[in-house]
Formats: structure tokens, C-alpha cells, sequence
């Protein structure tokens, strides 16, 4: 509290500042001091740079002259504020007194009101209206709010007139140590290469304390390990953690859980603290050689492992990991240089070794080798630890087993001539059982690479000769697999390769080598080439082919064309005249013979086909070939005539055709609609199709007698005595004649009888029927074919006595005396 005459406000309660005073002596001694001073330099602010004008001068109100600068010189100012403290944390029951505000013009008297307004006021601090006494309600906490800005004003409690100008301080709230230092970063883990040197730093961990830095010790941190000793330790200020003990080794032990402690108050009794803990793992470094936990090793091996096969596995120790691990295996010596090979395999660092060659237990049995282990990645640091390799012998022993005969060699190759006879022996195969035991060897032929059997091979010997002809241009060379079967164990088979070359005979005639087509041109001038010709021999022998070309004996010496040999395989042919015409020939036909040069020398003749063509001007043939549709101009009456009568013979062909199908199609009787057939369809036989099936006319029936003259003239002599109703009048009324029963009977014989003779009648017995209906009218037939032939005039008296029907035909002929109409 400050004097009166200085104007300043008596704060006459400094009950929570004394409370944090009363901690230490020293403590409290200090904050006095500062407290003095602190007030003074801010009174000595106020008074020097109060409110001024705009001139620089301090500022004074115009419209009241009572408040003018000189006024205001004279007055002693009567509100005056400085900074309350309030202690946060507060746990008592009573409000917490926090300071007390005074007017000089209260006089005690209850005319002065005090408000409060600003940062907290009424819901944390509360003053009283008469006397000024301020009161913290609820317990503060600095780490929340650190300070409170209020504003205090004086008023007339009947006018609520100020009194005194509204002024601002502030309420700020001490801190105590009442937060514990914390490792926000959560748990640490941390790695460090093993046989680091003493004082490797490891990782550093930092706390945080909430409570004031500024403000006594309750935010100095210090570090301490708690767990972890003796193998690191920790910087107290910076918390930097480093290893404690040299060479630590990652073999022996690779991780450490450090416990580290951080306290406030600078570490002394009654400060807080917090802790974490910190994984501290060894890194590897390649700091240990491979070594081979045996001074030697030994493996069996069976003498069939095909190559390349894994014979062994072996592996040195190291105590590294990862890449300080990684090793090279190499065989450094021994007594079988190329058998045997080793590689790594990455995966578990194994050392590998594969054969390389074939093993013969009966050559050798065993073998030795040296093997040398060594790490790729050396790190020269450690050198002095020893060499980083290691070596090791290795015993290989080979183990016997029955193997199958073997071929020497395995492919024979033999040459035989495609001349050779059956039987002819070509060569030899030769196996051996590779075991000590020897067993006698049987020879045999894989047939499948022998399908036609051309070879046979001796079963004892291994003999090969030929079993059938040969035919070098068929096949050329024969590769047949011969088997090698033990007597004594016949599973075990060997195989070798028989590798038969045919040779060549002179056994196929040249020929041409394409099929020519040869185009001679009209216009072609003597001794033109008009084709180029070149020949093929199926047979190939040694020194190439050689060709002889010429024209066969039969055209030797014809006037058409010539051929000249080129002595290169080729011939040419030539024209030895002009003036050929397509109207008087268009195909000739040349044989030329081709001769070989093998021995014996074959030979054969080949024709070559040239056509005329009729040529452009630019020798292009454009048509060639016979001429069509054009007779020659100069042709023979020999040729004319034979053309005419092919033509003339084709014309009398076509019509005797023409004939034969119109006499087939004309029907027997006149009235072709009334053709009625009736069929009647024999079952009585297996078979026959549609010949089963036999139609009749049964006009014939209907009609009997009538019959055409012109069919009776058509009819054959031999079969026309079996129409006896149509050969005269008197065989027609005969039916007439007889009773109906005899007529019926009479009918059916006359027609059976035609039918025996007919040529066309199925040859078998078929069922005919014929609607015969009896003798007909009583009327004779007025058709003047039944006429009698004399010349004499005709009567017609007789129709008077055919009844009433005919009465008026008998009237209009009856009268009529020798009148001939029928004339």
C-alpha cells in the first residue's frame, strides 16, 4: 500500500499475496522489493503519461472549466489502480478475499456505490457495493487463464453519477506448482549400433511442465534414469540419453527398456515429476566370422544322380544378422576338379554343392574337397577380431547302383546303298554293362523309330542289316534307336542311336522340271527360241547333275522346230520356219528326249505342247488355240462333206426320237378323255416296286365293237389272228349270236389270248378285269364302215321294223329310192 499523499489508493488487505510470501524468506523478501518497485515505475508512467491532447500536452475536458489542466494540476487524484494477485487453486470454503477498493470521496457515509464490470465480474469476482472488498468465488487456474482484466467505477448511490472516472486493472492469478512435468511424445524407442564407443548418444526425450517458467521453479525440469543402469545414462538438462558402457554386444543381449524421470524444482523435495520409457535396441555390425561347427563333413551320393543334382548341404554359423551375415562358399581344393560345384542359396545362407559330371562308381568311388566359408560384407573395423572366413573338408563317397548297358559310341553311324539286297549287313552297335557284374547284353530295335522294319539287328552281335529294299528318295536317312536290355536284370535298358545313311543310286529318269506351257506365235520368224527347258532327276549324285537334251527319233527331222542344247542343264527351242497358222494347226506336239550323266545313264522322253497364238503387235499373245464358228477358206470337198453328213445323221437321229416319244404319247382309242384306268395290285411275290402295279384300258371293254381300221392295220400278222371280233364282221356279230353267259365266257378267252402274245405284258401272272356289258343294242350299227363294199344303192326299209323310236328316221330314208347319200 502506498502513502496518502501521493494519491494513491489504499489497498489495505494483502492477504493473498502475504499467503505466497510466506513460502520461503527468501522468496518473500524478493517479491517485496519487486513489488515496490514495480508500483513506483507505474506511478511514475501514470503521472508522466497521462491522457494528453493532440499537441503533446496532457489532455483536459473544454466544456467543464473545473477540469482544466490547471485545475487538475492543483487536485490530488483520488483513483488510482494497480494489479491484485490471487493464488489459483484456492480450496478453502470462503470466497477468496482478493483486494479492496477505496474513493477519497467516500467518506463512509453510503453515498459512494462500487460496480464492477469487465473479464469475470459477477460469475467469478464479486465486490461489495458499500465497501469496495473484492472476492474471488471460484477457484482459479493459471494453466486456463492467467489474468483477469476488470474495470471499477464509483458512483453516487442515489444518482449513479460517477464519482470518480471508470479505471481498468487487472487480477492475476499466481501460479503454484501444481502440474507435473510430461513426456507428450509418448513411449521412445531407439536403436544403437553394438560396441559403440562410451557416450553414443541415443536419443534424447523432452518434458513439458504447464505450470509458469517465469515464475520460481515449479517449470525447471531436470533428468534422471531410473532404470537403466549401468548401461546408459541421461544429460539431467537436455535429456539426451547415451550409452554407459563400452562394446555392448548384440549376441550377448540386444535390447534395453530404459525407465527415465522428469522432476520440477529443479529435482529438489516436493517438486513434481513424470516419467516414460525409452526401447533402446541394439543394431548389428558385422563383428562375428562364419565358422562351420565340424572340422569335416561326409556325404553318400548314388552314381545314377543325372547332372546337375544336389549332392550336399552345408552351412557356417554367424552370429550376425541380415547383410553382416551374407556369405560366398568356394571350393578351394581338392581331388576332383569339375565333378562338383557350390553356390549360396540366399534364402538360408546355405552353401550348395551340385554335381557337374556324370559319377562312375567303378572309376572312382570317393572324393575330397576343401570348402572355404566368407562373409561379403567386411567391415574394416573390426578386422582385429580375426579373419572373417572359415574353412572346412568335405568326403564324398559314391554309392554303386545297377545301371543300365551303355553304347560306345552312342550314336553309330552307318552308309549303306539304296542297291543294297535284303540281308546286306550295314554295321555294328556296341554296348558294355558299366557294373562290375558284367551281364551278357541283348540287342533290339525300337520300332517305333522303324515303323516299315527296314533293319534287323542281331539279338547277340548287334548286327544291323537291311530287311527290306531301300528307296534313297523315299527316305534319306533312317535314325532307329537301338536297345541294350541286361540278360541278367531286364529293366535295366540302355538306348544308342543308329544313324543309317542311304546312298544314292542312278535309279530315276530326268523329267522336265515344270509343266511347260508353250505359246508360238503366228508372226515368229526361222530360228527363234520360242521356250527355254530345264530338267529334274529325283537321284543326287556325287558331282551334281548333267543333262543331255534332244528331240526324240520320231522328230528328229521334222520341218517345224529344232532344239540346241546349252550344255548348262537347260535346251532351248527353236522355230525352223515361218508361216504358222492357228486355221491349219493350232497344237504341236514335240517329244524330247533326257538323257543323264549317271551310270548307268537313264534317260526319258518328255512331250512339249506348243500352241499357236494369234500375237499383237508387240509378240503379247492375245488368242491361241483352235479357231471356233470359221470355217477355212481353202477347205476340201472331202472335209465339206463329212461335215454334212455328221450334221445330216444327227438331224435323222433327232427325229427318230422325236417319232418314238410321239408314238408312245398317241392313245389307243379316240375318246382320250374317257381314259379310265383301273388297277389292281398283286401282293403275291417279295418285291417288285411299281412293276407290282398294272394298269388296263378299259375302253376296250366299253367299245367292243368298235375298233378303228387304222389300229387293225397297225397290228402285227402273228397277233392279229387273236382279234377275231376285230377282223371281220362276222366275228363282231358272232357275239350276238351266242347267250350272254357264252358271250361273257367268249370275251375273256379272246382277250387272254391277246394278252399271252403282247410283247409289252409283265412277265408274270397278273388278275385282269374288263367291264364287258353284253352284246350290245339290238340295233345294228349304221356306220358305213360295216357297209357291204359292192357299189349297189343302200336299203333303208329295215328301219320301219326298229320300233316307234326310229319311225320318223324311217319316214325321212324310207322314201328315198335309190338316192345315194352316203356317195
Amino acid at each position: 500500500m502506498l502513502s496518502e499523499p501521493f494519491g494513491l489508493l489504499k489497498v489495505r488487505n494483502f492477504r493473498g499475496f502475504v499467503l505466497f510470501l510466506k513460502s520461503t524468506v527468501v522468496i518473500r523478501y524478493v517479491a517485496k522489493m519487486s513489488f515496490l518497485i514495480c508500483s513506483a515505475v507505474w506511478l511514475l508512467t501514470v503521472h508522466l503519461w497521462g491522457p494528453r491532447s493532440a499537441d503533446g500536452a496532457p489532455d483536459r475536458p473544454h466544456h467543464d472549466p473545473k477540469h482544466s489542466w490547471d485545475t487538475l494540476q492543483r487536485q490530488k487524484r483520488n483513483w488510482v489502480w494497480n494489479q491484485f494477485f490471487v493464488l489459483e487453486e484456492y480450496t478453502g470454503t470462503d470466497p477468496l478475499y482478493v483486494g479492496k477498493l477505496h474513493s477519497d470521496v467516500d467518506k463512509g457515509d453510503g453515498n459512494v456505490r462500487y460496480v464492477l464490470t469487465g473479464d469475470g465480474a459477477s460469475s467469478i469476482f464479486t465486490i461489495d457495493e458499500k465497501t469496495g472488498d473484492i472476492h474471488a468465488t471460484k477457484r482459479l487456474d493459471r494453466e486456463e487463464q492467467g489474468y483477469y482484466t476488470l474495470r471499477a467505477q464509483a458512483v453516487d448511490s442515489e444518482t449513479n453519477a460517477p464519482v470518480e472516472d471508470e479505471s481498468e486493472f487487472i487480477v492475476k492469478v499466481q501460479d503454484i506448482n501444481d502440474n507435473e512435468p510430461k513426456f507428450l511424445d509418448g513411449l521412445y524407442t531407439a536403436g544403437v549400433p553394438e560396441m559403440s564407443p562410451l557416450g553414443t548418444m541415443v536419443v534424447q526425450v523432452t518434458a513439458t511442465d504447464a505450470d509458469d517458467p517465469t515464475y520460481g521453479n515449479s517449470a525447471r525440469v531436470v533428468y534422471s534414469i531410473i532404470h537403466g543402469h549401468p548401461y546408459f545414462s541421461v544429460e539431467p538438462k537436455t535429456g539426451i540419453v547415451r550409452t554407459a558402457l563400452p562394446n555392448m554386444d548384440r549376441e550377448t543381449r540386444d535390447q534395453y527398456i530404459l525407465i527415465i524421470q522428469a522432476k520440477d524444482m529443479v529435482g529438489q523435495m516436493g517438486g513434481l515429476s513424470g516419467s516414460t520409457s525409452v526401447t533402446v535396441t541394439l543394431t548389428d555390425v558385422n563383428d562375428n566370422p562364419p565358422r562351420f561347427s565340424r572340422k569335416s563333413y561326409q556325404y553318400s551320393v548314388l552314381e545314377s544322380v543325372p547332372v546337375p543334382s544336389v549332392v550336399a548341404k552345408l552351412k557356417a554359423a554367424d552370429a550376425d544378422i541380415d547383410s553382416n551375415a551374407e556369405m560366398d562358399y568356394y571350393i578351394i581344393d581338392g581331388d576332383a576338379p569339375g565333378v562338383f560345384n557350390i553356390t549360396t542359396d540366399e534364402e538360408t545362407q546355405e552353401g550348395v554343392i551340385f554335381l557337374q559330371r556324370p559319377l562312375d562308381y567303378e572309376t572312382k568311388s570317393s572324393f575330397s574337397l576343401k570348402i572355404e566359408a566368407t562373409n561379403r560384407n567386411i567391415d574394416p573395423q573390426f578386422l582385429t577380431f580375426g579373419p572373417f572366413s572359415d574353412t572346412v573338408a568335405v568326403n564324398v563317397i559314391v554309392e554303386d547302383v545297377n545301371e543300365p548297358p551303355v553304347f560306345s559310341p552312342l550314336i553309330s553311324r552307318m552308309v549303306v546303298s539304296e542297291a543294297a539286297r535284303v540281308g546286306t549287313v550295314i554295321g555294328t552297335v556296341s554296348a558294355r554293362d558299366p557294373d562290375s557284374s558284367s551281364s551278357a547284353i541283348r540287342y533290339s530295335i525300337d520300332r517305333n523309330t522303324d515303323l516299315e522294319r527296314f533293319f534287323n539287328v542281331d539279338a547277340l552281335t548287334g548286327v544291323i542289316s537291311t530287311a527290306k529294299a531301300l528307296d534313297r528318295e523315299l527316305n534319306s536317312v533312317h535314325n532307329i534307336t537301338i536297345f541294350a536290355t541286361e540278360n541278367q536284370d531286364p529293366s535295366q535298358v540302355g538306348r544308342g542311336i543308329a544313324l543309317i545313311t542311304v546312298m544314292d543310286i542312278n535309279d530315276n529318269a530326268p523329267v522336265f522340271a515344270i509343266e511347260y506351257e508353250t505359246l508360238l506365235c503366228e508372226n515368229a520368224v526361222p530360228g527363234q527360241v520360242i521356250q527355254t527347258i530345264s530338267a529334274v532327276d529325283k537321284d543326287e549324285p556325287l558331282s551334281g547333275h548333267r543333262f543331255y537334251f534332244s528331240l526324240a527319233f520320231s522328230a528328229a527331222n521334222n520341218n517345224n522346230f529344232t532344239l540346241r542344247d546349252n550344255k548348262d542343264n537347260t535346251a532351248s527351242v527353236l522355230t525352223k520356219r515361218a508361216g504358222f497358222r492357228r486355221q491349219e494347226q493350232s497344237l504341236y506336239l514335240l517329244p524330247v528326249l533326257i538323257v543323264d550323266s549317271g551310270s548307268p545313264a537313264l534317260s526319258s522322253t518328255n512331250t512339249l505342247s506348243v500352241q499357236v497364238c494369234d500375237c499383237g503387235v508387240n509378240g503379247i499373245p492375245q488368242a491361241c488355240g483352235a479357231v471356233a464358228f470359221s470355217l477355212p477358206v481353202g477347205l476340201s470337198t472331202g472335209a465339206l462333206l463329212a461335215i454334212l453328213g455328221c450334221i445330216i445323221t444327227l438331224l435323222v437321229l433327232i427325229l427318230l426320237i422325236m417319232a418314238m416319244r410321239r408314238r408312245r404319247k398317241t392313245p389307243l382309242f379316240i375318246e382320250d378323255e374317257r381314259d379310265v384306268r383301273e388297277n389292281i395290285v398283286r401282293y403275291d411275290d417279295e418285291g417288285g416296286g411299281e412293276e407290282d402295279t398294272e394298269a388296263f384300258d378299259m375302253v376296250t371293254l366299253r367299245n367292243l365293237n368298235i375298233i378303228c381300221d387304222s389300229k387293225v392295220q397297225d397290228v402285227s400278222p402273228e397277233t392279229a389272228s387273236v382279234y377275231p371280233y376285230s377282223a371281220s364282221a362276222t366275228s363282231r356279230t358272232s357275239y350276238k349270236t351266242l347267250p350272254d353267259n357264252i358271250v361273257f365266257q367268249e370275251f375273256i378267252w379272246d382277250r387272254l389270248k391277246v394278252t399271252d402274245v403282247d410283247p409289252s405284258a409283265p412277265p408274270y401272272d397278273s388278275l385282269q378285269t374288263y367291264a364287258f356289258e353284253g352284246s350290245g343294242s339290238v340295233a345294228e350299227s349304221l356306220s358305213t364302215l360295216e357297209s357291204p363294199s359292192s357299189d349297189s344303192e343302200q336299203s333303208y326299209d329295215y328301219l320301219s321294223n326298229w320300233g316307234p323310236r326310229f319311225k320318223k328316221l324311217a319316214d325321212l330314208y324310207g322314201n328315198l329310192e335309190g338316192s345315194s347319200i352316203f356317195s
